[in-house]
């Protein structure tokens, strides 16, 4: 037996009376509307290849640039015109040529012509028609840009004769169609960016504050065992107290000993505390909203003396742990180039070293140095560039260096890229990516970041650009 619907007289289901019900009544409302529309556009067969052409192409090329290309191209192969794309700059909100169907893509920022005008209806020009590429305004549109629809640019096609207002309308539903398809093109590649940077900045916080804070736990054990020395001679003193067997030995004994564990207590104390200070600090630098309304880091930079509230806030973390693995710190003699402040974010920055000083801690082996004595060191300090990035701009090269055997090339090559470990990595955990977030830093600052190998061990380095203004 064959089952045969009738779309025109079937009932009403009963679904109908639900939300979701009016919701899929309303679509075939529109599907009947569309039906009814699509026959009195009365495109001809070559309109209707030219959508159905540009549709399919569209779903098959991925990159913003070959959606350029397929909008005017595919008007020259069935029509034979020459058809120039103009979009808005979304950065700068100028109106720029793009792409045209002779020559391609351009190259650059090419400004569009005094011809064209960015406006909201068509408009003939001498030999040519001109269409706005509009969007219609949808639920995944920012909410900043939901005021109206958005106008995105202006397709200009050469008319030998004047069109006909057949040819006229095919035209603007298939610029609508363009603008469509741009703007969802365009949504796409933010959120692909934003999972991009979410999956970053995860990585970023495990990185940088999550490992970090289980410091914490240790600093808490010590504090506890401290806690419970003072408890054993509180008793002691109690039980000598209650013995009379008190002399002055023991009594000078107990109060050094007290008093060395009260000194104790402090420093652990305030260690907490700076390392509290500066997970808060990093805290604050990841998690900004900023950063979650662009897509990106967003720098909030500030004048500052990097050795004074960058450095040497990020190295007094370290210490203990450069002791604990018999590292020495060796400091810079020549303080000279401090005394020029740089307009730095410095959350983002005292993390280039905090990430810099935990390689440190790992990979730093001792060496035997030129007079023929073990070293086992970390040292910083920076270097001036006169004129390094251009004429007028200086740097200043930052460096963190440590003894050890050199990285070889392929390393070296490839240190700062995502999720490289090197070939010294496999005693020691880590994501790779502690170094391709210095370099993200870096050049938002407008600098650079690298590695060299010097005499007995590596120098790693950022290089950024001094304000001489």
């Amino acid at each position: 037996m064959k089952l045969c619907w009738n779309l025109t007289d079937d009932p009403e289901p009963m679904e109908e009376i639900t939300t979701k019900g009016r919701r899929l009544a309303e679509i075939r409302k529109r599907i009947a509307q569309k039906r009814a529309d699509y026959g009195q556009y009365n495109f001809t067969p070559v309109q209707n290849d030219i959508l159905k052409t540009f549709f399919d192409l569209a779903q098959e090329y991925g990159s913003l640039e070959d959606f350029y290309r397929i909008s005017v191209a595919v008007l020259r192969e069935y029509m034979g015109v020459q058809a120039r794309l103009y979009l808005v700059n979304e950065a700068t909100n100028v109106l720029e040529f793009v792409c045209d169907n002779t020559s391609g893509l351009q190259s650059g920022a090419v400004i569009a012509p005094p011809h064209i005008i960015l406006c909201d209806s068509m408009y003939a020009v001498e030999g040519a028609f001109v269409v706005p590429i509009i969007s219609k305004v949808t639920e995944s549109t920012p909410a900043a840009q939901k005021s109206g629809d958005l106008l995105l640019g202006m397709l200009e096609v050469e008319a030998p004769h004047a069109l006909t207002g057949q040819e006229q309308f095919f035209l603007g539903k298939f610029a609508a169609r363009i603008g469509f398809n741009l703007h969802n093109r365009r949504v796409t590649i933010q959120n692909i960016k934003h999972l991009k940077f979410i999956n970053n900045l995860v990585m970023d916080i495990e990185h940088n504050v999550i490992i970090p804070n289980m410091y914490f736990k240790h600093l808490f054990n010590r504090i506890r065992s401290k806690i419970l020395d003072v408890e054993e001679l509180e008793k002691r003193m109690k039980s000598m107290k209650d013995s009379m067997l008190v002399n002055n030995g023991s009594c000078e004994e107990i109060i050094n000993r007290v008093s060395s564990l009260h000194q104790d207590l402090i420093d652990y104390h305030q260690e907490m505390l700076r390392h509290h200070n500066n997970c808060s600090l990093f805290l604050e630098s990841l998690f900004r909203r900023d950063h979650f309304e662009k897509g990106h880091l967003v720098l909030h930079s500030k004048k500052c003396f990097v050795e004074k509230e960058i450095i040497l806030p990020q190295l007094e973390q370290f210490t203990r742990r450069f002791e604990a693995q018999g590292i020495t710190i060796e400091r810079p003699t020549d303080m000279s180039s401090e005394q020029i402040p740089l307009r730095v974010d410095i959350g983002l920055l005292s993390q280039v070293y905090a990430n810099y000083f935990s390689n440190a801690v790992k990979y730093t082996e001792e060496i035997i140095d030129h007079n023929g004595r073990p070293r086992k060191a970390i040292a910083y300090g920076r270097t001036a560039l006169p004129d390094y990035f251009n004429p007028g701009t200086s740097g200043i090269k930052f460096n963190v260096f440590t003894t050890g055997p050199h990285l070889d090339a392929e390393d070296a090559q490839a240190i700062y890229t995502e999720g490289f470990r090197g070939k010294n990595s496999a005693r020691h955990s880590g994501t790779g990516h502690g170094l391709t977030f210095v370099r993200q830093v870096v050049e938002m600052h407008g600098g650079e970041a690298g590695y060299e190998a010097t005499e007995e061990g590596n120098n790693f380095f950022f290089i950024l650009p001094v304000d001489e203004a």
